[in-house]
């Protein structure tokens, strides 16, 4: 098992990034955990945190093929996965691929389009495919939807369906950069825009995403899992908890925690880490509870503290 190759992939990207987004550390990480996970990442906050300039880093520090799609109002979903089109010259219907047909695709302010044009993306994220006319496109590995959304409140934007949000690893809040980090801003960008240049190339990406499924997972350690995401049903606050695909995704990640340690195996701190950025988006809440922004992250944290840790780990 090439745990050496998945840490070096991990800190070489990091690295790189970090030379331009700067003072979004926990961000970052995420976002090429999310990666080598093999899922997709949702950025969210105000105009100007920062969203599309992470987004593009993570794109530049890998050498494959980057799409950004910028949706509006008026967009449909074929202007995402492409159509058929006749040719007048051959007289036969041929494809033209949209720009989801890339390895790294910035849907930027997914949330000013419509609901019909956000979910032309549910088939492409869930099962790497597009089917136009009955006929079914397969999209190349490695491939990572990362999206950005401005905040509900913001003028002019459409809620993300439910169906959406969990095809989504994580949701990543951006928030203010700190005093420090904004100068240091100013001073990096002053005169012109920093270019990257890829740190690893597309078949690395790949290499160490078919590791993470040969990390160990005790038994137990599902349970957990389950018991995490069955909580999350139950909880007064909340109308409708994690789904399976939500367990799944929360030990996907907690292997890639793993992995990136040096590990063969999981723990459960690895799955904690993991837990609010995976749980928190699936969660619907009830009345009260909606008011307040950070208390899906609230239920999730209080979950974690209050369910029981397979004995073996304690003792280990």
């Amino acid at each position: 098992m090439q745990l050496e190759a998945v840490k070096s992939v991990y800190e070489k990207i990091i690295g790189n990034m970090e030379t331009v987004v700067i003072g979004r550390g926990e961000a970052i990480r995420l976002a090429v955990i999310a990666l080598l996970s093999g899922g997709h990442v949702l950025l969210e906050d105000v105009p100007g945190s920062g969203k599309t300039l992470l987004a593009k880093s993570l794109a530049a520090s890998v050498g494959c093929e980057f799409k950004r799609i910028q949706f509006t109002p008026d967009m449909l979903p074929s202007d995402i996965t492409g159509i058929n089109y006749f040719n007048m010259k051959t007289s036969e219907f041929e494809f033209l691929a949209g720009p989801i047909f890339a390895n790294i695709v910035l849907a930027d302010e997914i949330n000013r389009a419509t609901p019909k044009t956000q979910a032309g993306l549910l088939e492409c994220m869930e099962e790497r495919q597009v089917t136009i006319d009955t006929v079914t496109h397969r999209l190349a590995p490695p491939f990572m939807v990362i999206a950005t959304q401005n905040p509900i409140d913001t003028q002019g934007v459409f809620p993300l369906p439910e169906a959406q949000l969990d095809r989504f690893t994580f949701k990543i809040p951006m928030q203010y950069t700190s005093h420090d980090d904004t100068v240091a801003i100013l001073k990096t960008h002053q005169r012109e825009s920093i270019s990257l240049s890829p740190v690893v190339s597309a078949e690395e990406i790949i290499n160490a995403q078919s590791v993470i499924p040969e990390i160990f997972v005790h038994q137990d350690m599902m349970g957990y899992i389950v018991s995490l995401a069955e909580a999350t049903r139950v909880h007064t606050g909340v109308l409708l908890g994690v789904s399976a695909r939500g367990a799944l995704v929360l030990m996907r990640t907690a292997q890639t925690i793993a992995a990136i340690n040096n590990r063969d195996y999981v723990i459960p701190d690895d799955v904690k880490q993991a837990a609010i950025p995976v749980m928190a988006h699936r969660l619907i809440l009830r009345g009260t509870e909606r008011v307040k922004k950070t208390a899906a992250e609230e239920i999730v944290a209080v979950i974690c503290d209050s369910t029981t840790v397979p004995t073996e780990f304690l003792q280990s």
